[in-house]
Parts: C-alpha cells; structure tokens; sequence
C-alpha cells in the first residue's frame, strides 16, 4: 500500500466528519424550527465558522432553490472543503465558500446564520464575543434566525479524555486543561486508526466554556430581541438524549449536555 492511499484513507477531515458531525440531524432541526418559528421555508443560509462546509451541503442538497455561503479563516480547511465537500453537491453554484473572519465576511440578509461545534467560544471575552452576535443580527433579515449550539455539565470543566469507537477508527475527546478563574480551557481530538496510525492533536481548541446565561445576555445585549434554549428530550429506556429538542426553561443536571440556542432578531 502506498503513502498516498494511507494518507486519503486516514485523512483527518474525513474522519472528523465522521466522528463528530451530523449534519442530517441539524439540518432536519434547523429546517423544522425555522418553519415552526415563522411560518415559511428558509432559502439563505450562512454556515459561520465551516470548517469543511458540510452543513452547508447539507442545507442546498435538501432544495434546488436553497443557498449557503460556508464562511471560515482557515484557508486549508476550505480548500480540503471545495475539494472534498463541493464536488458531491448537484449545482456547485448554490454552495460558496468564502475565507473571512466571520465579523466580516459581508454575507447579509440571511434567512440563517449557523454557529455550531461550539467554534465561537474562541471569542473569549465579553465584549469580542457581544461584538460577533451584532455583527450577525445585522446580517439577519427581519425575520431570520441565529442557530448555535452550546454544551456544558458538571463534567464540562474537568481534565478528562473520552474515547469512542468509530467506522475503522477511534475518536479521542482530550479536556486537556480548563483554568477555573476565566473558564479557559485547552482541548483536542485526536484519532487512532485501526492500522495503529495515530493522530495526536488532530484538533486543537482554545476557547472559553461560556455558560447558558452568559451566553443568554450577551445575545439580549447584542439586540436580539427574543433567546430560547432547546434542550434534549431523555429516553427512558436507554436513559441517553432522544435527540428531539424543545423550547426549556429547566435542564436537568447532567454530566454532560449539548443543547441548541435560537435567537430571534
């Protein structure tokens, strides 16, 4: 087998993609909530931090009409997208990839912004972080709606590694560090495949564990006039989320959650 073959077959995008995303799942939310929320269907959608643009995919595969704009600064990850990710959508027109900083990407009048895999917890400070949720209210139409996912749990702040095992490869969670005075922590993913090739530090995340009312404020602050927390059903059986979230005002205390925010502006 040669190194070219080893490398495509172990290729960390892929293999993020497989491990932690779900695009199916968010998209079917983020379609469903829009409509419930104003009554027509979504067409403009903005994938903010994107990473690959996978989501975006997600979203124009699902109408000839729909539009997304995949928006990130890492030039790499983009490219590994417009590679990887463009060729598989039917018109390559509706998908544009664009390497900005999300402040100013001068993508507007959306119908949706995205901000999901927690990306925006790297603005670490009040005031930068404020600053982002202007820039994306501004960039809404009157009737748009701002999506991002948060997560949290008393096992959130710890110094932990999970492993999970996926399709041909193991996904590593590593909670490398987390400073309790600013809520500051280091994190990684790393992967081991089932050839033994490991990927130390695959992906490196610096950022801030912002909590729900932090977070509450900061979008109230930045104008948007209406903030709901959707949180995850339970199965009784299993005892693991049911995957179907709705409008809350009480979570339950769990050691690890991830909800939805929707913000209205």
């Amino acid at each position: 087998m040669n190194a070219f073959f080893i490398m495509i077959k172990h290729d960390i995008h892929k293999m993020y993609q497989e491990s932690v995303q779900c695009v199916e799942a968010e998209i079917d939310f983020v379609e469903a909530t829009y409509k419930k929320l104003r009554g027509n269907s979504a067409r403009f959608l903005r994938e903010d931090f994107s990473g690959t643009g996978q989501t975006a995919a997600e979203w124009v595969s699902r109408n000839k009409n729909n539009k997304a704009w995949a928006v990130d600064l890492d030039g790499e990850v983009l490219k590994w997208g417009i590679n990887n990710v463009l060729p598989n959508v039917s018109d390559s027109q509706s998908l544009t990839y664009i390497q900005a900083d999300v402040r100013k990407s001068n993508i507007a009048q959306m119908d949706i912004v995205l901000a999901m895999n927690f990306s925006y917890f790297l603005f670490m400070q009040r005031d930068v972080l404020r600053n982002y949720f202007v820039t994306v209210k501004n960039s809404l139409e009157d009737t748009g709606v701002f999506f991002l996912d948060a997560f949290g749990g008393y096992e959130a702040a710890k110094e932990l590694t999970e492993e999970r095992e996926c399709d041909g490869f193991t996904y590593i969670w590593d909670q490398h560090s987390f400073n309790p005075i600013n809520s500051e922590m280091q994190c990684y993913i790393h992967f081991k495949t089932g050839d033994g090739t490991e990927y130390n530090r695959a992906f490196s995340y610096y950022w801030r564990l912002w909590t729900l009312p932090e977070l509450q404020e900061l979008l109230i602050e930045a104008g948007f006039s209406q903030v709901d927390i959707y949180w995850e059903g339970t199965d009784e059986k299993s005892g693991e989320g049911d995957g179907d979230f709705k409008v809350s005002k009480i979570g339950t205390a769990d050691a690890g959650w991830v909800c939805y925010i929707v913000a209205l502006p």
